[in-house]
């Protein structure tokens, strides 16, 4: 399998983290987002990927776009080290979960969007940054307080990683940096934390990937 991936990419850092929790073998293909105005803009690219994003995952199935989806993908088709719990009702609350950060959260704070709010609409980069910790205060406050009911386990939903922890962890890396104060969060911090000790979870973060600047 091939990831296009970009380091800093909260939506290709789930992917890299499921694929490595997985133990799946695959292919990084780095894209760079910002040189030349951004690679995902090439015809080559968009004629994998029309919307222009990253991760995209080509298998031998066909070409995947969407990290939710994709991780849907990867735990049907390769069922061990699952990362969606067995039972009905827990799935579907650590689908809600995952869906609050990669619906709520994410998408107003990504690359195009801040791009849009500075080259477009001319705003300010402090602005900008008080967007930006408006809205991941309004989603990590929420996430919190779901948290509060498991505070006494390793990870979002039990001792075990699920889906939830991996969308998890790639949105407090961007809150920190982008000074977003933490302190409000201890849940979030501690499964944070946690994660981060996994083999998994470090071989996918930014830093160790072979694009990171």
């Amino acid at each position: 399998m091939d990831l296009s991936t970009y380091f800093r990419s909260t939506a290709a850092y789930r992917v890299r983290i499921a694929l490595n929790h997985k133990q799946l073998e695959h292919t990084l293909i780095p894209v760079n987002l910002l040189v030349d105005g951004g690679q995902q803009k090439t015809t080559e690219y968009l004629h994998k990927s029309p919307n222009g994003l990253v991760p995209i995952l080509e298998t031998d199935d066909g070409v995947l776009h969407q990290s939710l989806a994709i991780m849907e993908y990867l735990e049907e088709k390769y069922p061990a080290n699952p990362i969606l719990p067995i039972d009905l009702m827990s799935r579907a609350q650590v689908r809600a979960f995952s869906q609050s950060i990669a619906c709520d959260i994410h998408p107003l704070n990504n690359l195009r969007v801040l791009q849009y709010l500075s080259n477009e609409l001319k705003v300010s980069d402090e602005a900008k940054k008080r967007w930006y910790v408006h809205w991941v205060h309004l989603g990590f406050s929420a996430l919190e307080a779901r948290l509060n009911a498991s505070s006494g386990t390793q990870f979002c939903f039990g001792n075990e990683i699920t889906m939830a922890d991996i969308c998890l962890v790639p949105q407090v890396y961007n809150a920190i940096r982008f000074n977003c104060p933490m302190d409000e969060y201890p849940n979030i911090v501690r499964i944070n934390d946690n994660c981060l000790e996994l083999d998994a979870f470090t071989k996918s973060s930014p830093s160790n990937q072979p694009d990171a600047i």
